[in-house]
């Protein structure tokens, strides 16, 4: 293994269009956070860098939504993300921001040095622009309706609906979001970087000097390499952003992929006058901690930048998480369904470490993972409060009821196997620890600190020393100092190894054995001398409180409530007024002759399970009854529209919608806050009548 004389640690630039979310926390910057602690408690020099990445499309689609300026957006989420890290104890050395000037001259002057060196291809391409507002439209200013579900919301890139990924061109009457033109195709010219140039240098570097990183990081670096590179564009039609430092570049700025990460290097220039010895000297050991999304950035397009650039380190590696879920659904911004840091902090004040904790017991590092309220309330209750906190709550009691409120003395000559096999375990769960963290393996290096308390918990109810401490019997008082001598030394212990992921949990049992800071230097971990016999200690403070059914039940309800009113003002404010502007295509006469209407009397209607939006209804339709799922649980209960009559497409082809089997579509109106309304016949008439 290379002898690396300094660590630099970057994780994800965070979009400053919106709040941190706990996807962001568990996969990036919690794994982060602990790698950076645990490399200082070795005395290691560490640098841990980060900042709010503030250009690009999603900025400026934030600042259309409320009606104000890109810089305003920017200024506003980069101070509630910047204080969401802190109060979460993320320990970055800086936090800045790539709307900083020293930021905008490195990457300028990294786009320069590369077109110096005449790397980059210049390219004149047809995309699409909106004549009205007089501005290129990046994919995400494209809006039409899905051709795979029919959403007529569906971006240019995406439809949020169904999750397809589209282009422009795949989209059903396109618009621009800017002022509803229809886009047309215009030509301009933008700087490539001819990636294809790197691929086999790439091969050899990552296929063949990095087979240790992690498996998903390593099989997506193949699969793109396998495919094939092809020249990336690295500038972008905008006037959000680092401008082009070309003369002949008005209008244009600098992709945000190649600005953002480095934002790393501009960060760490604003921390340290000595920044270059941890770029570019090839004794630094560089880490990017990512997300999945993020791989090819992070592993080909930048690292291809570097080496064309010259004089700069490599990553070493690239520890990506995949995704965290959340009550069984990916995480939305648009839709709402997340659970927001600050809002966190918020709600559970001075609980801070139990979202670390959960976060990091739950984490993604292999495949994606789930985060519910239940296993949050379950992992608090059963393992910090009944397993960590215990321990140490039972030791200090009866430390001050058995011995004092002092260290007691270790008798020698009457340790027994179990008080060997404790002081092999705190030796041996700082090795697994320290191993864990080097690996990346954060969630085992976690569970290890765990059992290390639960196996304090089976030692303590072995020995009980609070039977001893009744009668007269030779040697008991000893037997208790033993015991309890050691129990201390445990909480030491796991004072030291809890600390890269519960920091303020640390500084809490600190307090308690009034000790400094230095006490949790990794070279004391494993240590079984670490209190001074006679030396008093505080009395027991809890840890950790228990958390209650009530306020789990909240977070749910919130959750599910904030989804509801998220679909409904994104409804409204996409409707385009007046509604004639938003009206499909003419159709012939003969077009309409095809649909079979008929109106409908529903019999039953129920919810559809797991799907909050489904009802699944029964229909009289005269001749036949029709079992119809449709999507307006939102909107009425169930009891409510029953005998209800309602008009029903009923020669749509049968499609299966959560394993049932739906024959037929109903009717709704729209009105302009977004509630259904059926579309009925003004007084009741036959089931099964046609509508002409």
């Amino acid at each position: 293994m290379k002898d690396y004389k300094r660590i630099l640690i970057t994780a994800a630039l965070p979009y400053a269009n919106g709040p941190v979310h706990i996807g962001h926390m568990a996969g990036v910057y919690i794994p982060a956070d602990i790698y950076a602690r645990y490399q200082r408690a070795q005395k290691r020099d560490v640098k841990f860098v980060c900042g709010s990445d503030e250009h690009g499309v999603p900025i400026t689609i934030r600042a259309m939504k409320e009606g104000v300026s890109p810089q305003q957006i920017v200024d506003k989420y980069h101070a509630i993300i910047k204080n969401s890290f802190e109060q979460m104890g993320i320990s970055f050395d800086i936090y800045s921001r790539t709307s900083n000037k020293v930021h905008h001259e490195t990457a300028s002057d990294f786009f320069k040095t590369l077109y110096d060196k005449g790397l980059f291809e210049e390219k004149e391409t047809e995309q699409f622009y909106d004549e009205k507002a007089k501005v290129f439209l990046a994919d995400r200013y494209i809006m039409g309706t899905c051709p795979v579900c029919s959403n007529p919301r569906a971006y240019g890139d995406q439809c949020e609906n169904c999750g397809s990924t589209l282009s422009p061109e795949m989209l059903i009457s396109p618009h621009s979001t800017l002022s509803d033109a229809v886009p047309v195709k215009k030509k301009t010219k933008h700087w490539y970087f001819p990636l294809q140039n790197y691929e086999a240098w790439l091969k050899e570097w990552i296929l063949e000097e990095h087979k240790e990183w992690k498996p998903n990081v390593y099989g997506q670096c193949k699969s793109w390499l396998d495919n094939g590179l092809q020249p990336r564009a690295m500038t972008r039609d905008s006037n959000w952003g680092i401008k082009v430092p070309l003369p002949d570049a008005e209008g244009k700025v600098l992709y945000v992929w190649f600005d953002a990460p480095i934002g790393y290097i501009s960060a760490t220039k604003e921390l340290t006058p000595d920044w270059s010895k941890y770029w570019c000297r090839e004794d630094t050991k560089l880490i990017h901690f990512i997300g999945k999304d993020n791989i090819v950035f992070h592993c080909i397009i930048f690292p291809s930048m570097l080496k064309a650039h010259g004089n700069f380190v490599l990553p070493d590696n690239v520890p990506a998480n995949e995704f965290l879920n959340i009550e069984g659904d990916k995480v939305s911004t648009s839709r709402n369904w997340a659970v927001w840091v600050n809002e966190y902090l918020q709600d559970f004040k001075g609980c801070e470490d139990v979202l670390r904790y959960v976060l990091c017991s739950n984490a993604p590092e292999t495949k994606d993972n789930d985060f519910t309220w239940k296993d949050f309330q379950e992992k608090n209750n059963s393992e910090l409060v009944a397993v960590f906190g215990n321990f140490v709550n039972r030791a200090f009691v009866l430390m001050h009821k058995l011995c004092g409120g002092k260290v007691p003395p270790l008798h020698s000559n009457l340790t027994d196997e179990t008080d060997k096999a404790l002081m092999e375990n705190m030796q041996q769960a700082a090795l697994h620890v320290q191993r864990s963290i080097e690996e990346y393996k954060f969630r085992d290096a976690l569970f290890e600190v765990i059992d290390l308390a639960r196996k304090g918990n089976k030692y303590l109810q072995e020995k009980e020393p609070w039977k001893k401490s009744s009668g007269d019997v030779p040697d008991n008082q000893k037997l208790i100092d033993n015991c309890l001598h050691l129990c201390l030394q445990l909480t030491a212990n796991l004072a030291i190894l809890i600390n890269p992921f519960l920091p303020k949990t640390a500084g809490k049992m600190l307090h308690m054995m009034k000790v400094v800071d230095k006490m949790l230097d990794w070279e004391n971990a494993g240590k079984i001398k670490l209190l001074s016999v006679g030396y008093s200690l505080r009395p027991p403070e809890l840890l950790f409180r228990k958390m209650e059914d009530t306020e789990i039940s909240l977070q749910v309800e919130k959750l599910r409530s904030g989804l509801v009113s998220a679909e409904n003002r994104k409804q409204h404010a996409e409707r385009v007024e007046p509604l004639a502007l938003s009206m499909k295509p003419p159709i012939q006469y003969d077009d309409f002759g095809k649909l079979d209407l008929r109106i409908g009397t529903i019999l039953s209607a129920q919810k559809v399970e797991k799907a909050d939006k489904l009802l699944r209804l029964e229909i009289d339709l005269g001749l036949e009854k029709r079992t119809i799922v449709s999507g307006i649980a939102q909107h009425f209960k169930p009891e409510e529209i029953i005998n209800k009559q309602v008009v029903v497409v009923a020669n749509l082809a049968p499609r299966k919608m959560r394993g049932i089997e739906s024959n037929g579509m109903i009717l709704m109106a729209e009105d302009q806050e977004g509630k259904l309304h059926f579309v009925k016949p003004e007084s009741a008439i036959n089931a099964g009548a046609p509508v002409t």
